[in-house]
């Protein structure tokens, strides 16, 4: 049996996988992300996860980014395993970072995001979405399929914010098995009256939509895949990556290059209403299951119990290594490998 559906007979000769690393003061607000063991502690987030990628381990980050209360290991190692086994080469873009990690990065000078329940939630969005747009450009020559991920504790959130504002009903997906969408809803709420929006009063607007209630790492993203042109595109993520090809769709750009990869875990998210989304979106989806429930380490069990569903890439990270011909058995090894010797 397949482990990622559909299947895909794409033999890619220059593959990169990148993952756009950020903050937003959104995932400040108590109980709304459950990527980090405190509110506070999301801010190391994603420069832990570039270091586990990269090297296997924590460097310069005090904590590791696992999911409480159980400890969930990372999706980072996930994209590790995907990394190791094919050896895929990969880039990290800083795009408004609290904690740098203590690895390479392309820098694009964003600012972290602010909650968006303040009047601005991203500074300078239509600037930081120029300089991925050159960046983009800039690596176009490098690849013939390009798949992004991205590392950003309370994205849901400020996700769900962005589909209200262009016209998408969006119930999110969660990093944590019991979803805060009342929380979600709330702040979205609160974060549409301080800047006047309605549902779907922005769909001519999307860069404002981001710069009122999302996150640096969409303008980010959505500019990397503007001045990419007609490469091959995989958003690897879950409702996130929704919410960036909304962007992408409503600034008018192409997206017949643009498909999305996402885990089991967020399709078969019951709080969420993924597939719908995509199917509003006119999105080709691809699923990847990497068959936890097999693997003799508790942690990995709780992706299953949705504690844990997707997060810097690991869906699309997945996808690569389906394209290479690694089975899901040898994958799940894999990441079992780099989990003990993470814990060790």
């Amino acid at each position: 049996m397949e482990w990622v559906v559909p299947k895909s007979t794409h033999a890619p000769e220059k593959p990169l996988f990148l993952c756009v690393l950020s903050n937003t003061g959104t995932a400040h607000i108590p109980n709304i992300s459950a990527a980090g063991k405190t509110a506070s502690l999301t801010d190391y987030t994603p420069a832990g996860d570039a270091e586990i990628v990269e090297t296997g381990s924590i460097i310069s980050v005090p904590i590791m980014p696992m999911t409480p209360p159980y400890d969930t290991p990372t999706p980072a190692v996930i994209t590790r395993a995907a990394l190791n086994l094919t050896g895929v080469p990969h880039m990290f873009v800083n795009a408004g970072l609290k904690i740098v990690p203590d690895i390479s990065f392309v820098d694009l000078g964003a600012k972290p995001g602010e909650d968006i329940r303040k009047p601005v939630a991203v500074h300078g969005a239509q600037d930081i979405f120029e300089r991925a747009r050159k960046l983009g450009t800039e690596i176009q020559d490098r690849t013939d399929l390009l798949v992004i991920g991205e590392s950003i504790p309370g994205g849901t959130t400020t996700a769900m914010g962005v589909l209200n504002a262009l016209g998408y009903d969006g119930n999110v997906s969660s990093s944590s098995s019991l979803n805060p969408l009342e929380l979600k809803e709330k702040v979205v709420r609160e974060g549409m009256s301080v800047s006047d929006i309605t549902f779907g009063s922005l769909r001519d607007d999307p860069i404002r939509a981001v710069t009122c209630l999302g996150d640096p790492m969409m303008v980010a993203v959505a500019g990397i895949v503007a001045g990419m042109g007609d490469t091959e595109i995989v958003l690897a993520g879950g409702t996130q990556m929704a919410a960036v090809f909304a962007i992408i769709k409503h600034l008018g750009l192409a997206t017949d290059n643009i498909s999305v990869a996402t885990t089991i875990y967020v399709a078969d998210d019951a709080t969420a209403n993924f597939t719908g989304l995509m199917n509003k979106l006119g999105m080709t989806v691809y699923v990847a299951d990497p068959g936890f429930e097999k693997s003799h380490l508790a942690g990995l069990h709780r992706y299953k119990a949705g504690d844990v569903k997707e997060g810097v890439g690991a869906g699309g990270a997945m996808y690569l290594a389906h394209l290479y011909g690694v089975s899901q058995e040898n994958f799940r090894l894999e990441v079992e490998r780099i989990c003990t010797q993470l814990c060790g």
